[in-house]
């Protein structure tokens, strides 16, 4: 394989560039959160839309690198492949260590939400292409979406509402700032960190792009592929090591919560938003168009039977979810590459 213009090998970019990223969006994540609670939102409201976000932040920067650059069907591929890695790998694998109980609001509201989401995308894209006006709807859903999702998480019960304070209420983390933070005012701080996670996550998103690409060309694989396996493995990164980490210590109901929110809005507010900044359409492969994004609404669909069976995913329902996502990752080095 050839080295990239850096110099170095590809995959050293690539990694590089995760790590970067994983880096921006963790200070992104930081200083959104302690943004939210001093503008007095509840830690419930951060939860499920500021944490859900701040996760999808490395997919965004990944998104606006691409489409940049040309690259549209990376980033489309990155969607659509990351939302499948969500629920069949990530959830399938938590479900697999430990049977997962459901949350009320996931069956009532964000479940629905991933379904309509998924098949809208899939309804816009049929032409083969998606546009800027297509972006701007995307972001009015979002706005629309955020907004039904605030009221209904008033009537979540006082234990999720008290694991939701536990997790994700930053003002518990405010005192113990040191250095130079000490001395500035909180808003100032955690306005710093934004900016400096919005950087290093831009930074990190250009190397990502740069090395999957040059991995590609070695291979001749096309950049869909690449979208749909190493990059939407890497920018799901902190989906995966908060719901793995909320499995271990038992405390999932938010942590899964974050994770079909962060499938939600990939497709509203990060699609939406590479549409909106790409200099002209987004060209969609045939690939994508009648494989990938008719599996993704798929998979969203099958969530709602298994999600209201026994109000839980049974390590049974796991393990096939894992398998299920095993042999499409194998289906797509076997036969797209």
């Amino acid at each position: 394989m050839t080295l990239t213009a850096s110099g170095l090998h590809p995959f050293a970019v690539f990694l590089g560039g995760l790590v970067i990223v994983v880096l921006g969006a963790e200070l992104l994540l930081r200083g959104a959160m302690r943004l939210a609670n001093l503008m007095g939102l509840r830690p419930v409201t951060i939860g499920l839309t500021v944490v859900a976000l701040g996760t999808s932040m490395p997919e965004l920067a990944v998104g606006l690198t691409a489409a940049q650059s040309g690259q549209g069907a990376l980033s489309v591929g990155n969607i659509a492949g990351g939302n499948i890695l969500n629920i069949l790998f990530i959830l399938g694998l938590s479900a697999s260590i430990r049977a997962l109980p459901t949350r009320s609001m996931s069956v009532r509201v964000e479940v629905p939400a991933m379904i309509a989401t998924a098949l809208l995308l899939l309804i816009m894209s049929l032409d083969g292409r998606l546009t800027r006006g297509e972006g701007l709807g995307l972001l009015v859903c979002a706005t629309v979406y955020t907004v039904l999702l605030v009221r209904a998480s008033r009537r979540e019960g006082a234990l999720v509402r008290e694991e939701f304070a536990r997790e994700f209420n930053p003002a518990e983390r405010a005192d113990t700032r040191g250095g130079l933070a000490a001395h500035l005012p909180p808003w100032l701080w955690n306005c710093l960190l934004l900016a400096a996670g919005i950087a290093l996550a831009a930074l990190g998103a250009d190397l990502m792009v740069a090395g999957a690409s040059a991995i590609a060309r070695a291979f001749g694989v096309s950049d869909a592929v690449i979208g749909l396996t190493i990059v939407a493995v890497g920018t799901n990164t902190p989906e995966m090591v908060t719901t793995l980490i909320a499995t271990l210590r038992n405390d999932r109901d938010v942590a899964i919560g974050n994770l079909i929110g962060s499938g939600i809005y990939n497709v509203l507010v990060i699609l939406g938003l590479t549409i909106v900044a790409a200099p002209g359409p987004i060209h969609i492969g045939r690939d994508i168009l009648w494989i990938d994004l008719p599996l993704a609404a798929l998979v969203a669909i099958i969530c709602l039977p298994v999600f209201k069976s026994d109000r839980r995913v049974s390590r049974r329902e796991g393990m096939v979810f894992v398998t299920a996502y095993l042999a499409y990752l194998g289906s797509l080095l076997l036969w797209r590459i």
